[in-house]
């Protein structure tokens, strides 16, 4: 099982950007679910807390129905950007304008198999990333991990 570790990512820039995302918690919540969520976040120094990249990861399974959850979800905060001094001088700190979201889940049934839940996962991989040919699955890393193998960081 993965140890929660820093995350480090480029964005889509057209120069693309590293994004170091710091381990900020790991909980395990609920007596019946035995949720377990994870939270990363940037630590840039000239940004807020709130406008920081953040990354989340939960691992959950529903005991009535033997269905497992997972989800991973990156959100970029927008800034609003500050258009100058009022009539009196007063310029207002920037907001954030809104946040984008994008993320993987999966519904998993507990009779699946490592192998079912890996093609499931690296089909979605593949369509996002356009790939037209056939590739290994990804059997590393902390989204393997937590959507085929069912292990969620700690």
């Amino acid at each position: 099982m993965s140890q929660i570790t820093n995350i480090v990512v480029f964005d889509g820039a057209a120069t693309p950007v590293q994004h170091t995302l710091v381990p900020i918690s790991v909980e395990k919540t609920g007596k019946t679910t035995n949720r377990i969520e994870a939270l990363w976040r940037g630590q840039v120094t000239s940004l807020p807390t709130y406008a920081q990249v953040s990354a989340r990861m939960s691992l959950s399974r529903n005991p009535k129905s033997g269905v497992w959850h997972v989800d991973f979800r990156i959100e970029v905060p927008v800034m609003e950007s500050v258009s100058g001094a009022n009539a009196a001088g007063y310029t207002a700190a920037p907001k954030v304008a809104y946040v984008d979201t994008s993320g993987f889940y999966g519904h998993y049934h507990e009779r699946g198999s490592i192998a079912s839940r890996r093609l499931c996962k690296q089909m979605v991989a593949n369509m996002m990333t356009n790939t037209p040919t056939t590739v290994p699955a990804v059997t590393a890393g902390i989204i393997d991990e937590l959507a085929a193998q069912l292990i969620c960081v700690s």
